[in-house]
């Protein structure tokens, strides 16, 4: 029984971009993530240790973006997802990243990637 947690609006400040300028100051961005897993045994057993527990993915993804620096979204997306793959059983990750204020005539820009877990890992 495959299903998605979603954990939209987590905004850690970080060292990202190309420029000069944006390597000497923290920027925040909006991070949503989607996570696919098998809910079948919470679903069973309603305990937390069968499910995805969405604090300790916000607290460890808002901690690992706000010590990164990486230069592109791209980049960060990937890293993010491996992250998750490391430490977490799910089959499927999105990763949207908005980067507000980046291009001054949009609202906001951003990436988004989706990966499946290769078989291997």
């Amino acid at each position: 029984m495959n299903g998605v947690v979603r954990i939209c609006g987590l905004q850690p400040e970080t060292i990202i971009g190309c420029y000069d300028w944006e390597r000497t100051v923290k920027q925040r961005l909006e991070i949503d993530l989607e996570l696919t897993a098998d809910f079948g045994l919470a679903a069973e057993t309603d305990d937390l240790c069968h499910a995805l527990d969405y604090a300790a993915i916000s607290e460890h993804v808002m901690s690992f973006v706000s010590a990164s620096q990486f230069e592109l979204l791209e980049a960060l997306c990937k890293a993010i997802i491996d992250e998750i793959f490391d430490r977490w059983p799910v089959s499927q990750v999105t990763v949207h990243i908005n980067k507000p204020g980046a291009v001054p005539a949009a609202s906001c820009v951003g990436v988004s990637l989706t990966l499946a877990r290769s078989p291997q890992r």
